[in-house]
């Protein structure tokens, strides 16, 4: 057993032994991390847009991927880890361009310890040039209500201690933060589903939904366009005589 496997342990039967109402309080305002990144709609990833995390990930530089996986994976690298995904153990979120061009993304991934079958660990990154919009918080947001209603007790990020960014976001959302030299492990005990959470959840779907249905419409029309524009001007092949 790995340290932090150890360690995660000893987090969750200390669950047991903590109150309801100190719970609530270490819990409380976690669905809420940023009321205005709350319109970013989020798509839930599906395997047919395997190719877009291929390029959003091999679009990161070398010190991005260094902090998303916790080592500067190469392109090989990053193909094994996509081939590798589980879409129907784990759940992976999106953001898209105007152009469906995946600019963030974040793996919500289930232990597949018995012991530890109420945890999921959180992993994101975001695009250079999609910095500074709050995208990886509104992910984060996501995973959490995400994982209240798949019954998930602790979300944990395992993250390298100079992923300030991403141990910040945790830290916010009220996540407790273990250091151990390079290495940083952020928890954050989560609530029970509720109506609220489920219903947040629907509405994020039928947002994020209706938001790309309208890209690719946009996306298809302009593509219409540019081919109907790039016909009327070709030269004609007819002369007079």
């Amino acid at each position: 057993m790995n340290k932090w496997m150890a360690w995660l342990l000893k987090q969750l039967k200390s669950m047991g032994r903590v109150s309801a109402n100190e719970q609530n309080a270490r819990t409380a305002g976690v669905p809420s991390l940023s009321d205005q990144s709350k319109t970013v709609p989020i798509r839930e990833i599906q395997p047919s847009h395997a190719t877009k995390i291929l390029k959003h990930l091999k679009a990161l530089r070398e010190e991005d991927r260094y902090l998303r996986f916790g080592y500067a994976a190469t392109d090989e690298q990053i193909d094994t880890y996509v081939l590798s995904l589980d879409y129907e153990r784990d759940s992976l979120f999106g953001i898209y361009n105007r152009r469906l061009d995946l600019i963030a993304m974040a793996h919500l991934s289930y232990s597949i310890n018995p012991e530890c079958a109420s945890c999921a660990e959180f992993g994101v990154s975001v695009a250079q040039s999609a910095r500074g919009r709050g995208y990886g918080t509104r992910l984060f947001e996501r995973a959490i209500t995400h994982s209240r209603n798949e019954g998930v007790r602790m979300l944990f990020v395992h993250a390298l201690s100079e992923n300030t960014a991403m141990l910040k976001i945790a830290k916010r959302a009220g996540a407790g933060i273990e250091r151990d030299g390079s290495d940083s492990q952020a928890h954050l005990v989560l609530p029970p589903a509720d109506f609220d959470s489920r219903v947040e959840e629907l509405l994020d779907q039928q947002v994020a939904w209706t938001d790309y249905q309208l890209k690719t419409q946009a996306k298809q029309f302009w593509a219409w366009l540019g081919m109907k524009r790039s016909h009327n001007t070709e030269p004609s092949n007819h002369t007079k005589h």
